[in-house]
């Protein structure tokens, strides 16, 4: 996907700050679509289905937090990445944000450098979204194949048991997002019954281990993202 197909949409009350971003973001040949407030951004959202909403937390009418929780409501925007835009010093929780539907969060200021870095980094998801669709999952120098339960790193293949292998493919399912314990429970073990609450944990574990302890990113109180 080119940066001429992706959508952004911005969300800030600060005049100034919707068009610095929104410049630096078009010069990377960005499509960019802005809104000033939570209300706003809700109804842009569900016309414009962007691919990526960078959203500020404290606005006037609906604030950040309310209007994530609006927008993943819907289900066309379910796939959009969302990244709260935080300001030092907001009374902002981490934990409250992800609650809230967000799969990640930047702290402002920041230097245009950094969030373009921010906004690849996110937009890798979209790309790896795409790939799993097929039988095979490129993540990094690491390749798995969901079919026959393999992956191959490097041109080494590897073979996981089967629940660290399903553990290890949702988490490449979406680089750098943030997957709640609630969430790997429920799509790695559905309804089998859990033995002990650090069960996700020693599978962690074990594939830092095998894979790398650096890929593996614990968020306290959270849950845990893939890094590669």
């Amino acid at each position: 996907m080119k940066n001429s197909d992706i959508k952004i949409l911005l969300v800030d009350d600060e005049q100034d700050i919707l068009e610095i971003i929104s410049y630096n973001l078009k010069q990377e040949g960005y499509q960019v679509i802005t809104a000033t407030n939570g209300r706003e951004a809700v109804e842009k959202a569900a016309k414009e289905l962007p691919d990526l909403i960078i959203l500020d937390v404290m606005m006037p009418e609906m604030d950040g937090m309310e209007a994530c929780e609006h927008i993943r409501k819907n289900e066309t925007l379910k796939n959009t990445i969302i990244t709260f835009l935080t300001a030092r010093g907001e009374d902002y929780s981490q934990v409250a944000g992800f609650d809230a539907g967000a799969d990640d969060y930047i702290t402002k200021p920041v230097r245009p450098k950094v969030l373009l870095s921010k906004v690849k980094a996110l937009l890798r998801r979209l790309k790896s979204s795409e790939e799993a669709k097929g039988d095979v999952l490129q993540v990094g120098n690491v390749q798995i194949n969901r079919d026959e339960y393999k992956i191959v790193i490097d041109g080494e293949e590897m073979t996981l048991p089967r629940k660290e292998f399903e553990l290890f493919y949702l988490l490449a399912s979406k680089p750098g997002k943030v997957f709640k314990r609630e969430e790997i429970l429920d799509k790695v073990w559905g309804n089998e019954v859990v033995v002990g609450g650090r069960t996700i944990d020693v599978h962690i574990r074990k594939l830092r281990e095998k894979i790398g302890d650096d890929c593996f990113k614990t968020i306290k109180g959270v849950g845990y993202k893939l890094d590669m």
